[in-house]
């Protein structure tokens, strides 16, 4: 089995929830009406814009491997939700371009983009394995001393 980076989860203060991998940080937090300050967007609102950024690249690469002008393309997401359960149940992805786009082009930046990893992940549907791991006292103290640093 192959692993991919690891990231490490940490808890910063209040409702902020913090992952770190690849010498990168990415910040999460809570709206003030789920009691955090709203100091960054939420966990489930990176996933969904994890997605769209997925796709966009996917749309973005297609075009400059073409020579293919991105001024005035975008892309629009709107997830669509069970109102029974509330779990996310459909995701529309809708390519914006403008009128001077080679027509031709069209239905392959559709295929592009449904080359996005994110999506393919999702529709993988993946195992999960959680679960709980007490440290020992010499990582607990160093994870306390570089945290202190």
């Amino acid at each position: 089995m192959a692993y991919g980076p690891e990231l490490t989860i940490t808890f910063p203060g209040g409702k902020r929830v913090d992952a770190e991998f690849s010498g990168r940080l990415i910040s999460t937090d809570q709206s003030r009406a789920a009691g955090g300050e709203g100091s960054a967007p939420e966990p489930f609102s990176l996933f969904l814009a994890s997605i769209g950024t997925c796709a966009g690249i996917y749309v973005l690469s297609f075009c400059q491997a073409r020579n293919l002008p991105t001024e005035g393309i975008r892309l629009t997401q709107r997830p669509d939700f069970d109102p029974a359960t509330r779990a996310l149940s459909l995701v529309h992805l809708d390519i914006h371009v403008p009128p001077s786009f080679p027509a031709k082009y069209r239905d392959a930046l559709v295929r592009a983009a449904d080359g996005c990893a994110v999506k393919k992940a999702i529709q993988a549907q993946p195992e999960f394995s959680v679960r709980t791991v007490v440290d020992d006292e010499s990582r607990v103290e160093s994870l306390q001393s570089n945290a202190g640093s």
